[in-house]
């Protein structure tokens, strides 16, 4: 087996529940920022470990509902040893974006309002150096470069080198590098680096999951909100390129979400998306038509997080899929009383939601 060259000081934790802090990549010398830790409200008393038993019930009933994603094994690589690259090729991609964000962007299109620029080629390279570096029989599939490597390794890395690049191009946040990486067609292990602040004052936070390991944010653990009611929640969605039939429905669900939610906020990156997701900040985001590299990390940070992941339709997912609902899991069949008839209804106008991709030869549990 091919041994380490850029492990993070996370990766040699023996426990990734206790994992040390790990600083943002700051900028001209910034303070990284961190997340603290969650803390009973003063006065709860034994309340706390009454909610938490809550929590544990609610997650093991959803989970009956809703088959987990993630896979059940990272394979013949500890999960430490493969979190630990995919943390350090996200980093890695992270730094050349941060090299590049206060300077003038080259814009390239690959479709009308499809940007892309060299930073993303830049981060997209840096990153695979790090994975062939570590991992050389690997199947690698990135935006920009499409899918290169052994089409029958069990492993797959999806590599969104920068997601939200319309946001980079403006500097406007929220944008992120995010990769993960599959096990037999089942997300293994993702860590997603997001981009806060504004002009000469960027910064960023990391999230990082593996199977059965968790979620964590600068090293702290996280959890998705409790919120049950969709009145009292804040949602996400996305829309894409194309403005067509899917584009047409997402557009009358944001309408009527809006209408009983407390919001819905349109970011333009999908992985961090999905990372405010189990952060706790939000409480859902769906979108259609995405690829791979735009899911395979943010979906098992959510559900590492005790969210929920399924297809639009409310099926199991995968992340060859062409939609995506995740949720904290406590409103998830509240949303897909609207979500899951709209799409039944796509389905019947003839809208492919056939699997988007699957390489040739690659080896999956599903």
């Amino acid at each position: 087996m091919n041994r380490l060259h850029l492990l993070p000081s996370s990766s040699s934790s023996s426990s990734l529940s206790t994992r040390p802090r790990f600083p943002a990549i700051p900028w001209n010398g910034a303070k990284s920022t961190r997340i603290s830790p969650r803390r009973p409200p003063p006065g709860s008393g034994s309340t706390g470990s009454v909610r938490s038993l809550r929590v544990v019930v609610s997650e093991s009933q959803t989970e009956r509902r809703f088959p987990r994603i993630g896979a059940g094994s990272t394979g013949p690589i500890p999960a430490a040893e493969l979190l630990g690259v995919v943390e350090a090729a996200a980093r890695t991609g992270a730094e050349v974006v941060m090299e590049a964000v206060n300077k003038p962007r080259n814009i390239s299109y690959k479709g009308l309002t499809d940007l892309v620029t060299d930073t993303d080629k830049m981060s997209e390279s840096a990153i695979l150096e790090v994975v062939r570096k570590n991992f050389k029989g690997h199947l690698i599939l990135g935006e920009e470069g499409g899918l290169i490597g052994d089409s029958l390794s069990d492993y797959l890395w999806c590599i969104d080198p920068l997601d939200g690049t319309t946001n980079f191009a403006h500097g406007y946040p929220s944008f992120a590098v995010s990769v993960g990486v599959l096990f037999r067609g089942k997300p293994a292990a993702a860590s997603v680096v997001e981009f806060l602040g504004g002009h000469m004052c960027w910064n960023t936070r990391t999230f990082a999951a593996s199977s059965g390991g968790g979620a964590f944010c600068n090293g702290q653990k996280i959890h998705v909100s409790q919120t049950d009611q969709v009145e009292r929640s804040l949602l996400v969605t996305g829309f894409g390129y194309e403005h067509d039939d899917p584009w047409t429905t997402n557009m009358n669900l944001f309408k009527e979400f809006t209408d009983i939610s407390r919001g819905v906020r349109r970011l333009g990156a999908a992985a961090v998306d999905m990372s405010h997701v189990a952060l706790g900040i939000v409480e859902a985001y769906w979108e259609y038509r995405l690829k791979p590299w735009d899911m395979a990390a943010g979906v098992l940070i959510v559900e590492e997080a005790g969210g929920v992941v399924t297809r639009m339709d409310g099926g199991k997912f995968t992340v060859f899929d062409r939609s995506v609902l995740v949720s904290n899991g406590a409103i998830h069949e509240k949303l897909l009383e609207r979500i899951g008839p709209a799409t039944e209804e796509l389905k019947k106008k003839g809208i492919d939601f056939s699997l988007w991709f699957k390489p040739e030869n690659y080896p999956t549990d599903f």
